[in-house]
């Protein structure tokens, strides 16, 4: 396989809109657990500790998702640099390893999605109770 200097830098674009919503996502979170906490510290309700919770998990993910998200972009212009100065196979090895990385970034999006989920169960499970 011969790999192209244009190949890795294919990935770029995706990689930027990826940043933006992983912090679009982030900030929302970090929006979220400010309110809740003034929320906990007024009330105490179990709820809003269920929630919490909840986030704080959200948090994390989104953490392995922006630092997996990043090292595949470092991967992919270490593979470019390679390419450029005639290490194709290392160029190969670097950029799979990118893209694996960035496969990994993706399924850490889908967990964060699915406990996004488990957000809104808390709710509506607090309005079943009520």
């Amino acid at each position: 396989m011969i790999l192209e200097i244009s190949t890795p830098a294919l990935l770029f674009p995706a990689v930027s809109l990826l940043f933006l919503a992983y912090t679009n996502r982030f900030l929302h979170l970090a929006a979220l657990v400010r309110n809740l906490h003034l929320d906990w510290i007024e009330t105490k309700d179990e709820a809003l500790r269920a929630q919490i919770d909840n986030l704080r998990r959200r948090l994390k993910l989104i953490r392995w998702m922006q630092l997996l998200g990043a090292a595949s972009l470092l991967l992919c212009v270490i593979s470019m640099v390679a390419v450029m100065f005639g290490y194709g196979r290392t160029g190969i090895v670097t950029f799979d390893a990118a893209l694996v990385l960035m496969g990994a970034s993706l399924i850490a999006l889908i967990l964060e999605i699915w406990c996004s989920g488990g957000a809104l169960q808390i709710l509506l499970k607090r309005v079943e109770e009520e």
